[in-house]
């Protein structure tokens, strides 16, 4: 007899009779009509002798004159050998005085079975006999981490928004996209973010938008986070566009990327061209948003109306000097009055007309539109280094070798022209000039429409 403990594999097959049989005819025909069809090595009956091959087990049920039944066949052999064994066991096509079928529907791996047996055993033993023993501190941390995040998400509005608690009393607030998003920012302790669920932004996030302070809209590095950004800009109150990595999510992200990303934003200002926000949304609308959004974050400020503003220019021969000599016949009456006017706060001279300094920076010029990108340039002009806008603040803090020049496909900002003079660069040539204070000595500033 075979010894369940060496039991490899057991063969499982069903066997149809027209007629009534049982099952020593079945066993017979079994070990009759496989007898010398594979040689001696395979012979069934040697096999079982030597104990490679078990008892035969045998179900049948006989109803309305045919026979039905089950036929398990326990085997030691490898993998090959029982598969020709179990394949012989087709060639039978009549048992008795009945013909008949015999066909495989399974190949047992025993010791799978017991496998399983013991992966679910295991997991009694762990839960039920090991509850007493404290978790490891990290499986602690994850528990309590996980807790918190759950029950710290909350619904805002009628529609049930996503949201975290501090964005009902913050001044700030990040808009993200899903509320998955929402979930990781949590994990890392970032609480006043909403989510939008989507590019069709709900009423509720855009008329949140208009009674917070500043709004950061963090979105996917993808196509979607694009859109997301673009319906935002017109329907929203937006300060700064923060970006995940390009083809990253926010909701895969590690504490240390999305730090550096929120660090990365930049005002919505320097976003509106490349998303074509002026050929779609009404230009005095936006103005008129912007207005409301700084006498809401600095009400002690009064506010003067500017004198009409000056253009500087350099004074050269040809059509130059006679550019000159017009701005000379400025009447002094519209002087004086401007004078009159309280004084607003300095703006950045910007270079307006062509000089010989400014033509050679043209064609860089001409190639970055579009593109919103970056180059450096050494002291003899040449191209050291490109990068994207969103990372110009961040690269020119770290770049090292000499640049002299920046050009770039995007707003000058305040925060740039600090940079650029602490780097010792002499020129900053960008798409337009945004709100600048305070102006460097050091740097000159062209606009890429006066090149």
């Amino acid at each position: 007899m075979q010894n369940a403990d060496t039991t490899k594999y057991i063969i499982h097959s069903k066997i149809n009779a027209d007629g009534i049989i049982e099952r020593p005819d079945i066993v017979g025909a079994i070990f009759g009509q496989t007898e010398g069809l594979l040689g001696s090595d395979l012979d069934l009956r040697d096999l079982q002798k030597t104990g490679r091959i078990g008892r035969i087990e045998v179900v049948v049920n006989a109803k309305g004159g045919k026979t039905r039944g089950t036929i398990l066949i326990p085997s030691s052999l490898d993998k090959v050998e029982t598969s020709i064994l179990a394949a012989s066991l087709e060639t039978i096509d009549r048992v008795g005085p009945c013909s008949s079928k015999i066909e495989i529907t399974q190949m047992e791996d025993v010791r799978a079975t017991k496998r399983h047996q013991i992966i679910e055993r295991a997991k009694f033993i762990l839960t039920g006999m090991f509850d007493e023993n404290l978790p490891e501190s990290q499986e602690i941390a994850d528990q309590v981490r996980q807790s918190v995040r759950i029950e710290e998400m909350q619904y805002f509005g009628k529609n049930k928004i996503p949201c975290g608690p501090a964005v009902f009393d913050s001044d700030a607030i990040i808009v993200v996209e899903g509320r998955a998003d929402v979930l990781n920012l949590l994990r890392y302790g970032i609480k006043n973010t909403i989510c939008v669920g989507g590019t069709n932004v709900p009423p509720e996030v855009a008329e949140l938008t208009k009674k917070k302070d500043t709004v950061t809209v963090f979105t996917d590095g993808d196509r979607g986070g694009e859109l997301i950004v673009k319906e935002m800009v017109q329907v929203a109150n937006v300060d700064y566009i923060a970006r995940a990595p390009d083809g990253k999510s926010v909701e895969d992200l590690v504490q240390k990327e999305i730090v550096r990303s929120l660090r990365q934003k930049v005002p919505v200002e320097q976003v509106i061209d490349k998303y074509s926000i002026r050929e779609s949304d009404d230009s005095s609308a936006r103005v008129g948003r912007l207005a409301k959004r700084k006498e809401r974050r600095s009400p002690e400020v009064k506010r003067v109306s500017p004198p009409p503003k000056v253009q500087k220019v350099n004074v050269n021969e040809g059509p130059v000097a006679e550019r000159a000599r017009a701005y000379k016949r400025v009447s002094s009456r519209e002087r004086s009055n401007s004078a009159k006017e309280e004084e607003p706060a300095k703006e950045v001279e910007v270079t307006t007309i062509p000089s010989p300094a400014s033509i050679k920076f043209k064609t860089h010029a001409s190639d970055l539109l579009g593109t919103f990108s970056a180059r450096f340039l050494d002291a003899k002009d040449q191209v050291v280094n490109e990068t994207a806008v969103r990372d110009l603040v961040a690269t020119l803090k770290d770049y090292d070798s000499e640049v002299k020049t920046v050009v770039f496909d995007g707003v000058v900002t305040q925060r740039i022209l600090d940079i650029a003079a602490d780097k010792g660069i002499e020129n900053l040539i960008g798409a337009k000039v945004g709100s600048v204070t305070k102006r460097p000595a050091s740097v000159k500033v062209f606009t890429a429409d006066a090149l």
